[in-house]
C-alpha cells in the first residue's frame, strides 16, 4: 500500500463546497469496508457544506451507469465507492477494469467530477487498512470526495 505523495490537507484548506450537489453511489459488496468508506465520504462532505445524497447498487460493475445518471440529473458531482476483491478468476480484472473505463468515461462524457473510490484489492485486510475503519491507515471514501468536491469547484472557477 503506497499512501507516500499525497497532499497533506491543513484545516485551513478545507474547501467550502456550499451549494454544490453531490452524490455518492456506492457498491453493496464487502459491506464493512463500504460502510467504512461511506462514513469517510460523508464527513469529507459534512465539514465542506455540500449538499449530498446517498444511493447503492448492487457491486462496483454497475457504478458508471448510476453515476452517469446522477450527473445528468444535476449533480455537480458524485463520488463512486466500490470493493473489488481479487478472486481465483479473470472476473477481478473484468469488473476492475469495466469500473474504472466506464467511470473516466462518464467524468469525461459529462464534464463533471467523478470522485474515484474504488477499491481493487488482493484481499480484505487490504480494503480494511485504506476504509477509514479504527486502525485502518487511509480513508479513500474521505479522499475520494475531498477529490470530488475541490474539482468541482475548480471546473465552476474555470467556467466563470
Amino acid at each position: 500500500m503506497s499512501g507516500k505523495g499525497a497532499p497533506v490537507l491543513r484545516a485551513e484548506d478545507k474547501p467550502d463546497a456550499s451549494g454544490l450537489r453531490v452524490v455518492i453511489v456506492a457498491g453493496e459488496w464487502h459491506e464493512q469496508i463500504s460502510d467504512g468508506m461511506i462514513a469517510g465520504a460523508t464527513r469529507a462532505l459534512d465539514e465542506s457544506g455540500a449538499d449530498y445524497s446517498l444511493v447503492r447498487v448492487p457491486g462496483s460493475f454497475e457504478l458508471p451507469v448510476a453515476c452517469k445518471v446522477a450527473l445528468e440529473a444535476g449533480a455537480d458531482a458524485v463520488v463512486a465507492l466500490g470493493v473489488i476483491i481479487r478472486g481465483g478468476t479473470p472476473h477481478f480484472e473484468f469488473v476492475s477494469s469495466a469500473a474504472t473505463d466506464g467511470l473516466t468515461r462518464v467524468a469525461l462524457d459529462t464534464g463533471k467530477p467523478v470522485g474515484f473510490g474504488v477499491l481493487t484489492l488482493d484481499d480484505e485486510q487490504q480494503g480494511i487498512d485504506r476504509a477509514g475503519l479504527p486502525g485502518s491507515r487511509e480513508d479513500k471514501g474521505f479522499e475520494a470526495a475531498d477529490a470530488a468536491i475541490r474539482t468541482a469547484l475548480v471546473l465552476k472557477a474555470l467556467r466563470g
